[in-house]
């Protein structure tokens, strides 16, 4: 998501480029990569930190490089997709944390100013999910936010 109250341009269009040494390294198969993938979903793992786990401790540079498919349309396909997607909850877990700190500090305004740009941006993602990751009538709220964190 592009940075939308800062006067910076953000990334348009950045894309990564691997060398073709770089594909060739990983010498593990790609049903092994599949299984590894679906085994960190498992134990809780999101899409960021499996693909983290590879690439440091598997030495797999890019699974779609590999395997020919992001680590979430494997997670979908094997059917160890979450109920939310991985962005949206980040993003709500940022908010409580920021809710808690401006229930303890009424005088911060700069926290209060973040906390609504987090929850606008929250809501233009619901918006971007609704139909399609998330149900038609999902919507939302700060109280049950903390429970869907937990």
């Amino acid at each position: 998501m592009a940075k939308l109250y800062s006067r910076k341009r953000g990334k348009s269009s950045s894309k990564k480029h691997l060398k073709p040494e770089e594909i060739k390294t990983s010498s593990v198969k790609k049903k092994e990569i599949i299984d590894l993938i679906k085994e960190l979903a498992n134990k809780g793992m999101t899409e960021a930190q499996i693909g983290l786990v590879l690439k440091t401790k598997h030495d797999i540079p890019s699974v779609k490089a590999t395997v020919g498919k992001r680590i979430s349309q494997i997670l979908k396909e094997e059917g160890v997709e979450r109920k939310y997607p991985s962005d949206l909850l980040d993003l709500i877990k940022k908010a409580v944390k920021l809710r808690r700190h401006s229930k303890e500090n009424k005088k911060d305004k700069h926290n209060n100013r973040n906390l609504l740009l987090i929850e606008s941006k929250i809501k233009r993602l619901v918006r971007y999910y609704r139909g399609n990751k998330l149900p038609d009538k999902w919507k939302y709220d700060s109280e049950t936010a903390e429970l869907l964190v937990k």
